[in-house]
């Protein structure tokens, strides 16, 4: 709690926050050594666009609520994972954002995706209204899953990103299926049938000199989202070492969960503590300025990061990837194999080529998110509909 109090314009690290420890520190498939990367960890953990409980944007569907404090988190939790897929998508895992420099025009591109306005991508708005098509009023409490299936949703409108969003239900990652979205429907008939967001940006953001052949490579990046349960009301010790491997991967986007009904977004991890973004803190919505410029101060975390012992994590989490190319999501596969071969871990889910036979049709399940099918799955996964029985033997 104490984090939470430092002012958030010091840019310097309060050293004692932050363990002493030789344990790497790693973020989002990056590792660092506290001892002489400190600044370098703090700039990776601030560059993260963070996003927070806001008050007094335009009223939800015209006369909703005009603040998500107290009902927004894990929605806000869903916008800094798929924001980490936009930056890594636009701006590359490797870009920073540092205070009062100039950032490129695809970094505001990114970050007004996320506005707190009707008619942003993502915005609060979208995905508070996208979310009544999943059984959820407007102002209560998604779970993991559910707002991954509303930012999947609301990805088929954002063409500039062209992302292929896979959501890997039953805790089975099937190869197949992902290489069957990720290849569909890619080649476009020249750049006039994709409409430029702005002149010198073609619709999934290569720049023109990039080669034609090039951008209508046949791959859409992917965003894989895992909804998962690693424990019934606890997290089960057997999963603390593959979910700490998950943020190792260079294709590692974090972690979206919390404590029971109290969402974070999860970005790494250091001995056996979680590091993660907390939407916890209400800010007054940002409106661009007089010269038409977005102040984007308050969307940048410039304090150390919030830590939680892994033990504390609900066991309802979303676990996520970013593939830019058919080449990582070969390379992810890889690793995930080779993460069954680690002593005393249990694996998280499947990796499979093909569709189990025992599954329903994918195609089905996907015309019908609505159907019983997903309710089901949607009360399984969400900690705020848990109705277990514990039966006495």
């Amino acid at each position: 709690l104490f984090l939470a109090t430092l002012t958030y314009d010091t840019l310097r690290f309060e050293y004692e926050d932050f363990p002493e420890t030789k344990e790497p520190v790693w973020i989002l498939g990056r590792k660092y050594s506290v001892f002489t990367e400190k600044e370098e960890i703090l700039l990776d953990v601030t560059s993260r666009l963070w996003f927070t409980y806001r008050k007094n944007f335009p009223a939800i569907g015209g006369t909703g609520p005009t603040s998500d404090t107290g009902w927004g988190c894990m929605l806000r939790c869903g916008q800094m994972i798929f924001a980490q897929a936009l930056v890594c998508r636009h701006l590359g895992r490797d870009w920073r954002w540092v205070k009062g420099k100039r950032q490129m025009d695809n970094y505001f591109n990114v970050l007004n995706a996320f506005i707190d306005k009707k008619d942003s991508y993502y915005s609060i708005h979208q995905i508070a209204q996208m979310g009544v098509g999943e059984g959820k009023s407007i102002g209560q409490w998604y779970g993991p899953n559910t707002v991954a299936q509303v930012l999947k949703k609301l990805a088929t409108f954002d063409t500039w990103s062209s992302l292929a969003v896979h959501i890997a239900m039953d805790n089975t990652v099937v190869m197949e299926e992902i290489r069957r979205l990720c290849q569909s429907g890619v080649p476009c008939a020249g750049a006039a049938a994709c409409p430029a967001p702005e002149p010198d940006v073609l619709y999934n953001g290569c720049p023109e000199d990039v080669g034609l052949r090039e951008r209508l490579t046949l791959w859409k990046p992917l965003v894989l989202l895992i909804p998962l349960r690693l424990g019934l009301t606890e997290i089960n010790e057997a999963y603390i070492e593959t979910l700490k491997h998950c943020f190792m991967m260079p294709q590692s986007l974090g972690v979206i969960g919390g404590k029971p009904n109290s969402a974070h977004y999860f970005i790494g991890y250091v001995g056996e503590e979680l590091i993660y973004l907390d939407p916890h803190t209400t800010q007054p919505a940002v409106e661009p300025n007089d010269s038409g410029c977005l102040p984007d101060e308050s969307f940048h975390c410039q304090h150390p990061p919030c830590r939680m012992s892994i033990a504390e994590l609900d066991p309802s989490i979303a676990v996520g990837f970013f593939c830019n190319t058919e080449a990582d999501f070969n390379d992810w596969c890889q690793q995930i194999k080779k993460l069954s071969l680690v002593r005393g871990a249990l694996p998280m889910f499947e990796l499979v080529e093909r569709q189990p036979s025992h599954f329903s049709n994918p195609d089905v399940l996907n015309l019908t998110p609505d159907s019983s099918d997903a309710d089901r799955l949607e009360r399984f996964f969400d900690s705020e509909d848990e109705d277990f029985e514990i039966l006495s033997l």
